[in-house]
């Protein structure tokens, strides 16, 4: 994926990260470089399974999927070039500078960007934001390992 290409099907999306619903938290790559920095996007519906309890009269996405849909753009962004990426999997160490901003509801459309801020051969520090529509929702800073499947 060049500089300004999109991975536009889900299908594409599915090839790389191993998650399956109901938990991909990530339906479209916007953007990226290729190797630096991606933009993904979440549509948040009321069918979420997640809302049957968070909370039921007052729907709010918990900041815990937040955090994982960060890292799963990340991850797409740092396989999704790599011709061996079936045999390897991202493990996160580290969740750092957190902090929720704006609550996520039922009908938003969570924009995800994801930038490389460190690499050390296997090892990654990404810093990932998520807004709806110019507002920020979640800000942190993901550490992880690419490592290969056993």
């Amino acid at each position: 994926m060049g500089s300004g290409n999109s991975i536009q099907k889900i299908n594409d999306i599915l090839r790389i990260l191993p998650h399956r619903y109901p938990f991909l938290l990530v339906d479209k790559i916007l953007e990226t470089d290729g190797n630096r920095r991606m933009v993904g996007l979440k549509n948040v519906t009321i069918n979420e399974p997640y809302f049957q309890g968070h909370f039921p009269d007052h729907p709010v996405m918990p900041g815990v999927l937040l955090v994982e849909a960060l890292a799963q753009v990340g991850v797409v962004l740092l396989l999704s070039s790599d011709k061996n990426r079936t045999s390897q999997l991202v493990y996160f160490s580290a969740i750092d500078r957190c902090r929720f901003r704006h609550p996520v509801v039922p009908g938003d459309q969570l924009r995800i960007e994801v930038n490389v801020l460190r690499q050390r051969e296997r090892y990654f520090k990404m810093k990932g934001r998520a807004t709806v529509e110019d507002r920020l929702a979640v800000e942190a800073e993901l550490s992880c390992s690419v490592i290969d499947q056993i």
